[in-house]
């Protein structure tokens, strides 16, 4: 029987587990967080761009429940973990930068002008509302993605790709 799922060749054929295994061997070291607070849809569009990026872990902080359609099953690929709130998340975080992508707030900066080191965690809200101000607070870093059209922002989870692809330009090319 064909393998049809959205895998490169090297992996077609094999078990879950081993594609889960092969990818682990060589993960890089960003992390995500997803601040879960509305039952977002872009869930799952983050959670296959982190995938794709090979993160080490994806954090999602409040709801457990989210739309997996988007993540195309390579949420059985990577690490989930799910945070009943913020300070569990925190936990977690010791000896990682946090890096916010939000531009509702002053003390964002231009995602261009970032220097990121190995230990990133990328954190990442709702559609709606963003980021809590709890979680910014607790942020290293806050930074935005410049836009140059008629909108102030772009959607989440093409923010989530567009940031993930900057951490890995930086620091794994």
């Amino acid at each position: 029987m064909e393998d049809t799922r959205n895998l490169i060749d090297e992996y077609k054929g094999l078990e879950n587990e081993q594609v889960f295994s092969a990818l682990e061997a060589h993960r890089t070291p960003l992390e995500i967080a997803i601040e879960n607070v509305e039952h977002d849809f872009n869930i799952g569009s983050i959670v296959r761009t982190a995938n794709s990026f090979n993160v080490s872990k994806v954090h999602i902080i409040g709801k457990k429940k989210y739309n997996r359609r988007g993540a195309m099953c390579t949420d059985k690929y990577l690490k989930i973990e799910h945070h009943a709130g913020l300070d569990d998340f925190l936990k977690t975080q010791e000896n990682r930068e946090l890096v916010a992508i939000e531009n509702n707030t002053p003390r964002a900066k231009p995602l261009n002008d970032k220097k990121f080191v190995q230990n990133t965690t990328l954190i990442f809200g709702s559609e709606n509302n963003g980021i809590t101000k709890e979680l910014l607070e607790k942020a290293t870093d806050v930074r935005f993605i410049e836009s140059f059209g008629s909108t102030r922002s772009v959607n989440v989870g093409v923010a989530a790709g567009i940031a993930m692809y900057e951490y890995i330009r930086q620091i794994i090319f």
